[in-house]
């Protein structure tokens, strides 16, 4: 009788034999869809049992799925839900309803396919993918909404043949496999589009939405800009809730922080329109619940979320150029006596650019996340130094932060940032 991993003996496998990206960098990246197609053929297609909603871009792809999924839930749909990377455990990568993927289901894939997956080899998220793919059909989802983990045209994702494209916006990220222009990550995004499907552009301009248009033009698929259709005004921010005023949808509150909320909330409304069009039920009642318990439905964490109060601790997951800038102008906004920034990246990030926009009066505790591909803290203080980014070293996160709220006086605020893995050690 063979013996039959228990969870954390699979999850060592899956780590150990596939190399997963977020932790271990390019040695785990496999661009195309070679392994794919192969696992989606040993596994009978499972994906094409259920519609699908795919969607890619450099920020806001998580907060626009999280959305979505839960509108449609309270629209009276069964949810899949595939994102990536997750916080704390594996299984939030792989949800239905905003309930996680049970540990004996990931052992039960896991051993029934061992042997193909010894003998093809995928990536860990080519393996984890088809895990879900199969889930979402044992567990006859009516749709799943789909993220794209990185790119676009060659990520492991693009087997499906969904209802609905979706691009939040483009950003420098991941150059070293997407590209060192604009246009060329924006060309990577773009391979999502798919022939005489929708797909709706959530953030662009000039170089890069001519890109888009022109990819859409080949695929003969409809393009719609949220920013041309949906106006989003703030109004107020509530107990960490934000109400806005929208095109449509006036006062509609939405139970994340953040200021990039704004272009995220454009991005799901003209989203779900665009499902509206093609035939799913959504009523207004469904689409202003699913916004405001957005975090309790999907169970979305790490977008400017306070920790605490007294002195004030908030994080984010914002990593890259793009979601500092918004991280950055944030922070300005707010009343506080002294600013203490908590802060460790990876070693595949231009960390140079996000470490110029930040700011120069601020106290600095550089630190590592613990895992693989995360930059040595002195590395980070060393190169933050060149920028005028002051403050000392610590080993680990928890290290980092204890220290800052010693530090800190009752009126200042703690920023804690710089990589989804730093967050993942706080949440």
């Amino acid at each position: 009788m063979n013996y039959i991993m228990n969870y954390e003996e699979t999850l060592s496998y899956l780590y150990a034999r596939l190399p997963v990206f977020q932790r271990d960098g390019q040695s785990a990246y496999k661009p195309g869809l070679y392994n794919t197609e192969k696992l989606d053929v040993e596994l009978g297609h499972p994906h094409r049992n259920y519609k699908t909603i795919h969607i890619a871009g450099t920020n806001g792809k998580g907060s626009v799925s999280h959305l979505l999924a839960s509108v449609l839930q309270h629209a009276g749909y069964k949810v899949g839900l595939y994102t990536s990377p997750h916080l704390k455990d594996f299984r939030e990568r792989i949800r239905i309803n905003g309930v996680s993927i049970s540990e004996q289901y990931v052992c039960n894939f896991t051993e029934k396919h061992q042997a193909f997956f010894d003998e093809l080899n995928p990536s860990f998220f080519e393996a984890t993918m088809s895990m879900a793919f199969q889930y979402f059909a044992d567990e006859k989802v009516d749709v799943a909404v789909i993220e794209v983990g990185l790119g676009g045209r060659l990520d492991s994702t693009n087997i499906i043949t969904p209802v609905l494209s979706i691009i939040t916006n483009i950003s420098f990220d991941h150059m070293n496999f997407l590209g060192n222009s604009l246009t060329a990550i924006a060309s990577e995004k773009a391979g999502i589009i798919k022939p005489s499907i929708p797909v709706v552009i959530g953030e662009a301009e000039g170089e890069i939405k001519q890109a888009f248009k022109d990819k859409a033009k080949a695929e003969n698929s409809p393009i719609i800009f949220a920013e041309e259709e949906i106006m989003v005004t703030p109004l107020a921010n509530v107990n960490g809730k934000q109400i806005f005023d929208c095109t449509y949808f006036p006062h509609l509150t939405i139970g994340l922080g953040g200021i990039y909320q704004q272009k995220n909330t454009a991005t799901a409304l003209v989203a779900i329109q665009q499902l509206q069009e093609v035939g799913f039920n959504i009523p207004e009642e469904a689409i202003y619940k699913g916004f405001e318990m957005v975090t309790e439905t999907a169970g979305l964490q790490g977008r400017w979320q306070t920790l605490q109060e007294n002195p004030t601790v908030i994080c984010d997951t914002g990593h890259n150029e793009g979601g500092m800038r918004y991280i950055v102008e944030q922070l300005k906004s707010l009343q506080y006596k002294r600013l203490r920034i908590v802060i460790g990246m990876v070693n595949d990030k231009d960390i140079r650019k996000v470490l110029s926009l930040l700011p120069t009066d601020a106290e600095y505790y550089f630190c590592k996340a613990n895992i693989p591909r995360a930059l040595n803290e002195k590395e980070i203080q060393k190169q933050g130094a060149e920028f005028g980014l002051q403050g000392d070293c610590f080993p680990t996160v928890q290290m980092a932060l204890e220290k800052a709220k010693q530090d800190a006086a009752i009126d200042d605020i703690i920023f804690v940032g710089g990589s989804t893995f730093v967050v993942a050690e706080v949440v």
